[in-house]
């Protein structure tokens, strides 16, 4: 009997680090995913034509020849889908079997005075991105919602001009991004961490230091180009 128990415990210990594992490796894809869609946006600085140009060589010419011209843009989407997803399908279970935990033990209780902020809000954070990232695949994907522009085709510099000419959807990408920042700056700790690069004081240190650098520079990044427009330093 003790065996057998053993043995589950065994298992169960092993699911949830390949489940920890698996949210470290595709979270840091989605990570390198975001700093790459940052220096993209700041192309709006640059002028009409090289924003549109970049989103164009992004839909049409990577990688070609070595992929047929404009496969590229769907098998990144498709793989950044399968990230989200597992990333998404690991954290709920891993947080189900940590409530179930809990209720097993009463005496099991975290330190909230020695959790970050980023950390208290890490799930409720992943939903609220959740909704948002829905929304802004709706306006800058799908063309369902359209502030600031007509349906039908439009070039993407005049897409993002239209859309932060309202101080509305400027104001839902800054909650967007600091949602996406704070989740950014736990989940970068967190991931490697996970992956064994906390070993000691030091490390933790720099990997704090690292976390916090990520998360403000995706910040920066992101809200320099909405800001821009809105008060009308773009053109």
């Amino acid at each position: 009997m003790a065996s057998t128990t053993l043995s589950v415990h065994q298992k169960a210990l092993r699911s949830t680090v390949v489940k920890k594992a698996v949210m470290a490796v595709t979270g840091l894809v989605l990570i390198a995913f975001l700093l790459m869609h940052m220096f993209g946006n700041l192309k709006i600085f640059i002028g009409p034509e090289a924003y549109n140009d970049y989103a164009e060589f992004l839909k049409q010419d990577l990688l070609a020849p070595i992929l047929p011209h404009g496969w590229f843009i769907w098998i990144f989407r498709a793989v950044l889908l399968v990230c989200l997803v597992l990333h998404v399908y690991c954290a709920i279970v891993l947080w189900l079997a940590s409530v179930e935990g809990r209720g097993k033990t009463k005496y099991v209780r975290k330190n909230r005075k020695e959790q970050t902020i980023s950390s208290r809000v890490m799930r409720w954070g992943g939903i609220t991105l959740f909704l948002l990232l829905v929304f802004h695949i709706m306006m800058f994907t799908t063309g369902t919602i359209t502030p600031g522009w007509s349906g039908g085709l439009i070039e993407p510099y005049d897409m993002f001009m239209g859309a932060f000419s309202n101080w509305w959807v400027v104001l839902i990408y800054v909650v967007f991004m600091v949602v996406v920042c704070m989740h950014v700056r736990h989940g970068f700790w967190s991931a490697f961490t996970t992956l064994g690069a906390n070993v000691g004081a030091q490390a933790r240190v720099v990997l704090n230091v690292l976390a916090y650098f990520a998360a403000a520079l995706l910040l920066v990044g992101f809200l320099l180009p909405p800001v821009a427009v809105l008060f009308g330093m773009v053109n």
